[in-house]
């Protein structure tokens, strides 16, 4: 038994040995019980709600940084970089995200120009689900326009007025909604033509007059977009509760919420001693899901992506007719009825977000592949004071490009590693070994030679890294073509 473990247990023999007199509780051993139950209630809702604190943190530092409203819509229009904190963001496409609330402007328009891509969410990140039952969330080549624009109606909850015709009807399951928009460029020179793309973007109310959409340049603006890791994670909440009601939640877990006294419509204004509480739950909650998140079997299940090698993905087990493969788009498992995984979910939200049917299409040539690395070959965390070699071989089944992009292990940030971005990849044109394949190399200097391989790291600073393929051929979802593990270079 290690000190950590024995710290843990001690702490859990004392709570279960509080004293009693008589059969009850004395007054100490009450508050002490009545202060762990508190904790622990907060701490489990925290986990339950991370997708939610997920895209509240995206909301909230975004509309500090860059204005509220359904006409804003931040653009990303010099890529985005390790200056703007949040969970694992592409460096090598144009961003674009949103926040819109249904329920203090009413159904929406979204005006989709012809070829953007993007993905329309409730803030649970579930794709909203289209009229007819065929698509849910996509725009574009995977969504119901096909890629060629068009008008998407979004609907509040429980809406059942007129649906206008020629619209394809979007109805959420929050009022409010996440709006992610991507698009990309064939020469990092040259990235007016996808930010012109997303310009063409158009929201605005179903009734009354539009306001003239914005398109505030994001890149370079120091924002922090990540989930909230304190008690004002929890005001967050409160924010949430009353915008959304009931819907938000079964009752069961509103029932959880208003334990905390977050009640829709009622004050929520925890004495010091409570929100001391709360703050500690959040800090722990937080930590807890950063040990999930770095797992490589969940609920049972391997994230291993192929066998042999220490890359992993959630859907790890996905086919082609099922590509989701044990989990629906809730974080449900369809092999258990339906339950919610408790640990899957917050391994996902703990890291990422969105995520659809289109980015999980087993189509070859279309969609998009993804692999995450969290250790080296032998198992040991990537740390930034190492030197590595990571190998892929020739002909890497990407029919758009490829990337590997690093990430902060403290947060799933953009890592801070002085370069421009922290990514490398197929457009950057890297030197191929004779035999066809790359050797990129990682660590705190580039080795003689191969600057134009290298991606720098920070030492002190624990990191990890995703392998994208755009547009993945037949090779990598057979995955009859593996990516080497990051090997200690001598």
């Amino acid at each position: 038994m290690n000190t950590k473990e024995s710290e843990s247990i001690r702490h859990q023999a004392k709570i279960a040995a509080l004293p009693f007199v008589e059969d009850r509780a004395t007054a100490d051993a009450a508050q002490t019980l009545r202060d762990e139950l508190l904790y622990h209630r907060a701490t489990q809702t925290y986990l339950w709600a991370l997708p939610l604190l997920n895209t509240l943190g995206m909301k909230v530092g975004s509309e500090k940084a860059f204005g509220a409203g359904y006409h804003v819509l931040p653009v990303w229009k010099k890529r985005l970089d390790a200056r703007t904190l949040v969970t694992t963001p592409n460096s090598d496409v144009i961003y674009a995200m949103s926040y819109v609330d249904l329920g203090k402007d009413g159904p929406l328009v979204f005006e989709a120009p012809p070829m953007l891509q993007g993905i329309l969410l409730d803030f649970w990140q579930r794709p909203i689900p289209v009229d007819g039952g065929k698509h849910a969330g996509d725009v574009g080549f995977f969504g119901p326009d096909k890629g060629k624009g068009g008008k998407f109606v979004l609907l509040p909850p429980g809406y059942d007025g007129e649906v206008p015709q020629g619209h394809f009807v979007c109805r959420s399951g929050t009022n409010n909604v996440f709006v992610f928009l991507r698009a990309f460029y064939a020469d990092a020179g040259n990235l007016q033509p996808p930010v012109d793309l997303i310009e063409k973007t158009k929201i605005y109310p179903l009734k009354g007059e539009a306001r003239p959409m914005t398109f505030p340049d994001a890149s370079g603006v120091p924002a922090n977009m990540l989930p909230s890791s304190d008690a004002s994670a929890f005001d967050q909440l409160k924010m949430l509760v009353d915008a959304e009601g009931p819907h938000l939640a079964d009752p069961d877990w509103m029932g959880m919420l208003a334990g905390l006294g977050i009640v829709k419509g009622e004050p929520f204004e925890p004495d010091e001693r409570t929100r001391g509480i709360l703050d500690r739950a959040a800090k722990s909650a937080y930590k807890m899901s950063r040990v999930i998140a770095f797992d490589e079997l969940v609920s049972g299940r391997s994230f291993r992506v192929y066998p042999d090698r220490r890359w992993l993905n959630p859907m790890a087990d996905a086919t082609a007719e099922n590509p989701s493969g044990k989990l629906d788009l809730s974080w449900r498992r369809v092999d258990r009825g339906g339950a919610l995984d408790v640990d899957c979910r917050p391994w996902f939200f703990s890291n990422y977000y969105s995520v659809s049917p289109g980015m999980l299409s087993q189509i070859p040539g279309k969609g998009a592949f993804y692999a995450i690395a969290f250790t080296d070959a032998d198992g040991a965390p990537l740390t930034g004071a190492t030197n590595y070699q990571l190998n892929l071989p020739k002909d890497v089944p990407a029919a758009n490009f490829w990337s590997v992009t690093l990430y902060e292990a403290e947060n799933a940030s953009g890592l801070a590693n002085g370069q421009p971005f922290p990514s490398l990849g197929s457009r950057d044109q890297p030197v191929q070994n004779a035999d066809g394949s790359t050797d990129l190399v990682l660590g705190p200097k580039a080795p003689p030679g191969q600057e134009k391989n290298w991606l720098a790291t920070v030492p002190g600073k624990g990191y990890f890294a995703i392998l994208r393929l755009y547009g993945p051929t037949e090779a990598a979802l057979a995955k009859t073509w593996k990516p080497g593990d990051f090997t200690r270079m001598k």
